[in-house]
């Protein structure tokens, strides 16, 4: 079982380099926009890591050690490689140049090839704050003569996941098939029970009925059953078109 790490950037020991890091500013945003893709990336022999930015806490039904224990429960579920929190401080995210140098800290140590952030356009502040400190946190963690930890380093990609609190008609620049991954991705949501089950009223359509409807529209665009959409500001590139559905 993947351990939950909480000491911070420097305490990271010797690591191999991740091929993606996720970020989110509350543990379960991971899950909700993309965990359908980090179960078949890991699925796929890719590492993977998640790092939460806040323990997600005070919410009306939760506490930090239920929290922690949801984490837990569905980190088991998806196995990623690493998982960690940055210990920022919920509803209170802000894009200062100490939380932007924390982050870059991660990156320099954890040395992803790709990060994936909440989409840039969003009601939640700490959504739209997270975005910005993880794209300042990018160029920042390749700086020389810096007191942050680790050598310098510069993800070579960040990509967007969709979990946003307005409704938006979602235009994505791809999206990926996570038919196969769907069930551990909502098993993975259930996990956070706090939050969406004991926590929400359960009249239909429920959290996880709009889950799966999402899932399949997003699917039935690339002719599949389930999908995942992504963003990217940079163009994507392609070495092959072979894997192209």
């Amino acid at each position: 079982m993947t351990s939950i790490h909480t000491e911070g950037p420097e305490a990271i020991g010797p690591i191999d380099p991740l091929d993606f890091l996720v970020i989110a500013p509350h543990p379960d945003d991971a899950e909700l926009g993309m965990g359908g893709t980090i179960a078949k990336m890991v699925d796929q022999g890719m590492r993977v890591g998640i790092l939460d930015l806040t323990t997600g806490e005070p919410t009306p039904h939760g506490s930090e050690a239920i929290r922690r224990a949801e984490t837990e429960k569905a980190t088991e579920i998806l196995r990623p490689t690493w998982r960690g929190n940055a210990g920022l401080k919920n509803r209170e995210l802000q894009h200062t140049l100490e939380a932007r140098k924390h982050i870059a800290s991660y990156f320099r140590m954890l040395r992803p090839r790709w990060i994936f952030a909440p989409f840039f356009h969003d009601a939640h502040p700490d959504h739209v704050a997270a975005t910005e400190m993880i794209e300042a946190a990018r160029f920042y963690a390749k700086l020389s003569k810096s007191d942050m930890p680790g050598e310098r380093f510069h993800p070579e990609r960040l990509y967007y996941y969709f979990c946003i609190h307005l409704r938006l008609a979602v235009q994505p620049s791809w999206i990926v098939d996570i038919s196969e991954t769907f069930d551990r991705k909502r098993e993975s949501i259930k996990a956070y029970e706090s939050q969406f089950i004991t926590g929400r009223p359960q009249e239909h359509p429920t959290m996880l009925d709009r889950l799966e409807t999402d899932a399949a529209y997003f699917g039935n665009l690339i002719a599949r059953r389930y999908g995942e959409p992504f963003a990217t500001k940079e163009p994507l590139a392609l070495s092959s078109l072979r894997d192209v559905i």
